[in-house]
Formats: C-alpha cells, sequence, structure tokens
C-alpha cells in the first residue's frame, strides 16, 4: 500500500494517510530540505525521506527556507508554493538567481494548469501535487540526482566504448579511437542516451542544433562515419538503425 499525504481540510489539521516507505531504504545519502508550513506534511515527508536513506531538514515558512537553501549544503529542495513570510514563488527565484544548478520540486496542493506553468516556468525541475504518494516524490527525486550525477560525470561508458568528456579520448574495447569533432558530439548524444531509439529529428536538433530539413541526410552520413570507425574486425557496430524511426547505440551488436 502506498504511503498518500494530503494537503489541510478545511477546518482541520493536515490528513495524513501514512504506511511504511515503498521498497524500503535506497541508502541515498542526500540533502533534503523541505520547505512546507504545515507540520503534518512535513513529519510524514521527514519520515518517508529518511526510511528512503536520505537527510532530510525543514522549514516552515518562505524566508527560513529561503536562507537555509541558500546556504548550500542541499542536494534537493522540496517546495511548497503557499508559505508564510515569502511565497514559494519569490523562494524560487531566489534559489534560481543564486543557485541555478539545484534541483527544486515543487509539492503543492494549487494544481491548476496555470499553477504548474508558473511553478515550472519560474524554475522548478518538477512538479507534485497534494495529495502525493511518497513513492512518485522519491522516483522523481532519484530521477533528478540521477541526471545531476550522469551531467557531472566526466566519462561515459557503454557498448565496449569509453568516453572521456574532458580529454575527448574515445576507446572501443581499450583501443583508441579517432573522431572528428562532430563525430565526437555525436557518439556522446548516443552515449548519453544508450539503449533509446533517436530519431533523426532528435539527433539532428541535439548535435547540429537546427531545425530538421527533410532534404539533408547529415544525420545518415555521420552515422555512417561512426560505424565504419567504431567497427570491430568482424563488421560489427554498436550503432543499430532502427526502421522507419532512427538510431539506437547498443543492442544485438554489442
Amino acid at each position: 500500500m502506498q504511503a498518500v499525504a494530503r494537503s489541510s481540510a478545511p477546518g482541520g489539521g493536515p490528513s495524513v494517510e501514512s504506511s511504511p516507505a515503498p521498497g524500503g531504504g535506497s541508502g541515498s545519502s542526500a540533502r533534503v530540505l523541505v520547505i512546507e508550513d504545515e507540520p503534518g506534511i512535513v513529519d510524514f515527508l521527514r519520515r518517508g525521506l529518511e526510511a528512503e536513506g536520505y537527510a532530510v531538514e525543514s522549514a516552515l515558512d518562505g524566508l527560513d527556507g529561503e536562507r537555509r537553501a541558500l546556504g548550500g549544503g542541499f542536494d534537493v529542495v522540496v517546495l511548497d508554493l503557499m508559505l508564510p513570510g515569502r511565497s514559494g514563488l519569490e523562494v524560487l527565484a531566489s534559489l534560481r538567481r543564486a543557485r541555478p544548478a539545484l534541483p527544486v520540486i515543487v509539492l503543492t496542493a494549487r494544481g491548476e494548469v496555470e499553477d504548474r506553468v508558473a511553478g515550472l516556468d519560474a524554475g522548478a525541475v518538477d512538479y507534485l501535487v497534494k495529495p502525493f504518494a511518497m513513492a512518485e516524490l522519491v522516483a522523481r527525486m532519484r530521477a533528478q540526482l540521477r541526471s545531476i550525477a550522469e551531467a557531472s560525470s566526466t566519462t561515459l561508458s557503454g557498448a565496449g566504448l569509453d568516453v572521456d568528456l574532458l580529454t575527448r579520448e574515445v576507446r572501443r574495447d581499450g583501443e583508441p579511437v579517432a573522431l572528428s569533432t562532430t563525430e565526437f558530439e555525436l557518439l556522446v548524444f548516443l552515449l548519453r542516451h544508450h539503449g533509446q531509439v533517436l530519431t533523426r529529428e532528435q539527433i539532428l536538433s541535439s548535435v547540429w542544433g537546427y531545425a530538421h530539413d527533410p532534404a539533408t541526410n547529415v544525420v545518415d552520413v555521420y552515422i555512417g562515419y561512426l560505424r565504419r570507425k567504431l567497427a570491430r574486425a568482424d563488421g560489427s557496430t554498436p550503432i543499430v538503425t532502427v526502421r522507419s524511426v532512427g538510431y539506437r547505440l547498443g543492442g544485438a551488436e554489442e
């Protein structure tokens, strides 16, 4: 049974339906700041996140929450929008200016489309509406932390390939591979999406940075270059063609 938290009912305290956090502890050592003015929700979040291995601190108003978040040391902020002292959107704007890389997940009872748009436009990386399931919040936090870890890594590996993003060295099965600048950027994009099917339009937009021109075959040409340079002695290549769709790095030929 999932743990679910609900915001305050009219005339009463916060309604919290709690059960053990799903899946047990994840062993995460990330530090989380919860900025939320309902003590019952704060307690629910603290118990659920600590059960997953997170270190949790909290603030009950916007001013204290902003001060703590700007003080550094936190990996994720969970932020309510309706706060005393300073609104959640004001706190979010301040954090985006001072700590743009800090992921902020909005957790609020304000679920209208315009509220979601305002929160995301203000810089939130995700937006969750009360009542919420603890399992979903934890999964979204894991996704944000995973993205940060992947972005900060200086090496990429997969399909027998090892790429050093700092030295721009590429090896397949331990052997060096010389690539041009564009070939390198294309390979990095494919590696960051290892195992995923990517359309020609996605590749063109991300690597070359302009809208898809139906007449261009530049993606296919550079995929061909990469295939030849990455091919093993038996001719096998880690780049797979997905008919009528695009390409995938990784597959039966890995």
